[in-house]
């Protein structure tokens, strides 16, 4: 599924804000991994051909996978856990437990990395959406 993203689909907030469910656990710093995944998902889905949660790999507290198909049209299966996103499978709903690949702190780092249309588009909304916004500032 390609979608395409005018410069004001550009998210305010990256940081992800944790649900009120989550704030159940007193004095703890327990974050659901699927709501973060969801949450990377929704940040980046304009500027790649599909992303969605894995619903064949198991998510927990500690880990979720997110399955991506770069623009360039490589899919990858993404693992998400507290040490940040990394490739674990070159397909989806797939985890390689031989394959080693660097952790990325960033979706958008990890992205840069695999996919050349990806920084291109979201650079490009990244600069319309910095044009919108002197544009509303000289106003």
């Amino acid at each position: 599924m390609e979608t395409n993203c005018s410069p004001m689909e550009l998210p305010n907030n990256t940081e992800f804000e944790e649900d009120s469910d989550n704030r159940s656990f007193e004095g703890t710093d327990v974050k659901d991994m699927r709501l973060e995944a969801e949450a990377v998902v929704n940040d980046v889905l304009f500027a790649v051909s599909n992303m969605f949660v894995s619903k064949t790999l198991p998510c927990a507290e500690d880990v979720a996978y997110i399955n991506v198909e770069t623009r360039e049209r490589n899919k990858y299966c993404l693992e998400l856990t507290e040490a940040g996103l990394r490739v674990v499978a070159y397909d989806f709903d797939q985890a390689d437990d031989r394959l080693q690949t660097p952790y990325h702190e960033t979706v958008y780092s990890l992205l840069d990395s695999l996919s050349p249309a990806y920084r291109e588009v979201f650079g490009n909304a990244l600069l319309q959406r910095l044009e919108a916004l002197k544009k509303d500032s000289q106003s």
